[in-house]
């Protein structure tokens, strides 16, 4: 199978990742400075590139934004959830890892992926089912983010989460109805942090399953936020304890 990634930064962090490029078009009225460092990177990995109309590049973004550039890869290759402990081993750190239950917005995703990467997440964990993939929109909404965060995509959250609870992983759950606001949770240990549905939350099993459910406090007239906002305010939340710890 292949895959087609869109943008210019999706493209450079797909190059830079060393993830296997097959060839790269570029529209003919692109400004080639834009593009310069791409270029120089496709011509060290014998990337090939060639220039093409931009409508050809229209088609294969299906209307969406390509800046100009569009690489043909392979598909994208998941991660097993044993990578993501030996991330952590490896950068001596305490397991931090994002277990997202049903996020359907591609955007969403690509978004919550961006944080991920900034703030030090080891792993996001995705459902099969009902739940948005690493696709084309995921990566260029990440701004590339897809290519150095691991992505692991399993059959059943629940049973993912009593594994990482045997191993020593704390599972916090982002919930508005939760009593405990977020800056409450000592972040230092290893820790999941679970995202619900953009409409309705975290499943009811998999919330039971939480160590803590925290919720961010709404001073506004609207209940809540937008999943890769909210995401993202825990995400830094974890690195901010982190980092005052040492």
């Amino acid at each position: 199978m292949i895959d087609w990634i869109y943008g210019k930064h999706a493209v450079l962090e797909t190059l830079k990742s060393g993830r296997p490029v097959e060839k790269i078009l570029l529209a003919k009225n692109i400004n080639k400075f834009s593009v310069n460092e791409i270029i120089e990177h496709a011509k060290k990995q014998n990337v090939p590139f060639q220039w093409v109309p931009r409508t050809r590049l229209d088609q294969l973004a299906e209307g969406n934004n390509h800046q100009g550039v569009v690489a043909q890869v392979a598909a994208f290759e998941y991660a097993s959830l044993e990578d993501l402990f030996e991330r952590a081993e490896q950068k001596q750190e305490a397991p931090f890892f994002l277990l997202l239950d049903s996020i359907e917005d591609p955007h969403n995703l690509g978004s919550i992926l961006r944080s991920a990467d900034a703030s030090g997440v080891h792993g996001v964990i995705i459902p099969k089912r009902r739940a948005a993939g690493v696709t084309s929109v995921v990566a260029k909404t990440s701004a590339g983010a897809v290519q150095h965060v691991p992505v692991v995509r399993v059959t059943n959250l629940n049973r993912v989460a009593d594994e990482l609870k045997e191993r020593g992983v704390w599972l916090v759950g982002s919930d508005g109805s939760a009593e405990q606001e977020y800056t409450r949770v000592d972040y230092k240990m290893p820790v999941a942090m679970v995202i619900g549905n953009e409409g309705r939350g975290i499943h009811s099993l998999l919330k039971k399953k939480c160590d803590y459910l925290v919720k961010l406090p709404m001073r506004g007239k609207v209940s809540s936020l937008n999943a890769s906002v909210a995401a993202g305010i825990l995400m830094y939340e974890v690195m901010r304890c982190r980092m005052n710890d040492g």
